[in-house]
């Protein structure tokens, strides 16, 4: 296809919630967006009824959870013919409910399969692609979260227990069956999701400390609020699902809506006072309209020691 005069970015899980509004925000800003989903039609549905013009967006399929489908997405990237000025890592799965864990086709715990090692797999292939980018500022964005974050109230609330890689015994012994935990403990699917982003944050870090510098690429990751109501938790307990956003706008007045969180995403990827590199962006506990942006201190994923042997790690998952 015709490279489009425009900045272009992917976002993953663009079909829905903050994806899918951090995607209508940048292309409000004149961008161009990929928007790579495992679900094509309900893609395709999302993008028409929001109005997105045929011209702002092209979809490519892509299953965060399968290695296989990671390759193939760069694959088919590069075919397009389009360039990268920024990459999102949004999609995530969470599946509190799970007794036993759910494999990827690489036999992984799913819920860090997709969230951490997908992107991680994600980033490393397309970073060759950010770094050829002209564009005056180059970023690559992992949306984190404050349960992982101890260094925040969400972090400390201990149901079903905080997020804890432990010595990564799991990762070290191959992550496949009977193992499900990065600390090789018994397994929580609550904690496996916290897990996976900790990884997250922890992954932006070490990007930064061994490419920042040399390729000029702005790595940051960044909590947008608590989207309370976003089809993240559409596998959590209906009573959860219906009680959870009350009691964030009511109690916490901590709820951000979805349009607001994919607004704050997209500042990340291309305000110009968001191009401080290596940090995690948060807007605090109580997210309100017109709250301005804050470097937030981490607490474990600020562990460089455990990020660059996690990061080592996961090149061995992933096949590097």
């Amino acid at each position: 296809m015709t490279q489009p005069q425009k900045p272009t970015v992917v976002i993953t899980g663009a079909s829905s919630g903050v994806g899918l509004y951090a995607t209508k925000a940048l292309i409000k800003r004149g961008w161009f967006v990929v928007m790579a989903c495992r679900d094509i039609p309900k893609t395709e549905a999302a993008a028409k009824a929001l109005g997105f013009p045929s011209d702002s967006y092209k979809i490519l399929p892509i299953d965060l959870g399968s290695l296989q489908s990671v390759r193939r997405f760069v694959t088919d990237y590069r075919s397009s013919g389009l360039s990268l000025d920024a990459l999102v890592c949004n999609a995530a799965t969470y599946m509190p409910l799970l007794k036993e864990p759910a494999r990827s086709p690489e036999g992984y715990e799913l819920s860090v399969a997709t969230n951490h090692l997908g992107h991680f797999l994600l980033c490393q292939l397309m970073l060759p692609d950010l770094q050829k980018s002209t564009a005056p500022e180059k970023r690559l964005i992992i949306l984190g979260t404050v349960t992982a974050n101890s260094k925040e109230l969400g972090g400390k609330i201990p149901i079903p227990a905080p997020a804890d890689l432990g010595d990564l015994q799991g990762l070290e012994a191959g992550f496949k069956a009977p193992i499900a935990m990065i600390d090789g403990k018994p397994f929580k699917a609550g904690k496996a999701y916290k897990d996976s982003k900790l990884c997250n944050m922890m992954t932006i870090r070490e990007l930064d400390r061994r490419f920042g510098s040399q390729t000029g690429i702005i790595f940051n990751s960044l909590y947008p609020g608590c989207v309370a109501d976003t089809p993240l938790f559409r596998n959590a307990p209906p009573l959860f699902q219906k009680i959870f956003p009350w009691f964030q706008k009511n109690i916490t007045k901590g709820y951000v809506s979805q349009e607001l969180a994919g607004e704050r995403t997209a500042q990340v990827v291309a305000d110009a006072g968001f191009s401080q590199s290596g940090v995690h962006w948060s807007w605090g506990n109580r997210q309100k309209e017109g709250r301005e942006a804050f470097v937030q201190e981490l607490s474990k994923g600020s562990d460089d020691v455990k990020a660059a042997r996690m990061w080592d790690l996961s090149m061995k998952l992933v096949g590097l």
